[in-house]
């Protein structure tokens, strides 16, 4: 497996691929933010990953970015195009803001805040 030097890397997406994102077009968010950062030859300063679900389902698609620790929904592939924009000039995209860490968890729109985790 490949271990990759991220030492210039500032951002890492985190692209959720679980069922519900897969059928609101997770793949082709995929490939349009890793179009995008190519073609802005950000490679080494934006990561990418694919994850299994990341439980916020009714936001599909969900794209997370780290260190930053902000959620964004609805995330389409030119929506996608956008936010490795936004995050490679220090931006975010807001209007598809879901939550935002600084500390607490923020919902940016109670009607999305979800249900409440329990230990089972």
């Amino acid at each position: 497996m490949t271990t990759w030097n991220l030492q210039e890397t500032f951002c890492h997406l985190l692209i959720c691929n679980g069922s519900n994102c897969m059928m609101r077009q997770a793949e082709e968010v995929t490939k349009a933010i890793r179009d995008e950062i190519a073609l802005l030859g950000a490679d080494k300063r934006i990561h990418t990953t694919r994850t299994r679900c990341n439980g916020r389902c009714a936001d599909a698609c969900v794209v997370i970015a780290y260190p930053d620790g902000v959620w964004y929904r609805d995330i389409s592939p030119e929506s996608g195009r956008t936010l490795v924009r936004k995050h490679l000039s220090g931006d975010r995209l807001d209007e598809q803001l879901v939550y935002s860490f600084d500390g607490r968890f923020i919902a940016s729109d109670l009607s999305v805040a979800g249900k409440e985790k329990t230990s089972s």
